[in-house]
């Protein structure tokens, strides 16, 4: 049985957006920087990637909060059931027209590959890429906090983790279109209601 929910707050539905932007903005900027496009010019990449950098950090630290106090953090605790079941589903089961193995429930709206996906995303990738961004744009600092490393060294870890992000928006994107028709997840991250399953 189904019923038509917000599964996507307010908050959930702005802080994914505005990461979106974050997160194209600074890709868009950072190859800029690498000389591998022109858009805004060198000095404006520079600045627009810096104070996007910032305001990615502030939203991190905002969607923290909001994890923490609503209990929204407890949707991506791993699950190991159906993980293998998933799995199969999305590398041969989709192309093959075969149903879905899990349907999302009010409680629990990400499957469990889904789980371990984002929080992945969440704990590795851009505390990674975050890391070594805030360490080269604050290099000057080293010296005070005793780091020793090589800017050149900060630079390329920083963009090894920047083409990981990259890989997983790619991914995401594909993700979008897997729902029960091409658009049905993204208007769901747009409205925020969703058919879903229901449970006690």
């Amino acid at each position: 049985m189904t019923k038509r929910v917000m599964i996507y707050k307010a908050f959930n539905r702005f802080w994914h957006w505005m990461q979106a932007i974050l997160i194209v903005t600074l890709g868009l900027t950072g190859f800029e920087v690498h000389g591998s496009l022109r858009l805004f010019g060198f000095d404006n990449a520079v600045k627009i990637h810096n104070t996007s950098s910032i305001s990615l950090v502030v939203l991190i630290l905002f969607a923290i909060f909001w994890h923490i106090t609503t209990g929204e953090w407890k949707h991506y605790v791993p699950n190991q059931q159906k993980l293998s079941v998933q799995f199969k589903y999305y590398t041969s089961g989709i192309f093959k027209g075969e149903p879905h193995p899990y349907k999302k429930m009010e409680l629990s709206k990400l499957n469990p590959l889904q789980r371990y996906t984002y929080l992945g995303f969440k704990v590795i990738i851009i505390p990674f890429v975050g890391t070594s961004g805030l360490l080269y744009m604050y290099h000057e600092y080293w010296d005070t906090i005793g780091i020793t490393a090589k800017l050149d060294w900060i630079a390329n870890v920083h963009s090894i983790g920047a083409f990981f992000l990259l890989t997983f928006f790619i991914v995401h994107l594909y993700m979008t279109t897997t729902g029960e028709t091409a658009t049905s997840n993204l208007k769901a991250m747009i409205t925020g209601y969703e058919e879903v399953g229901t449970e006690e």
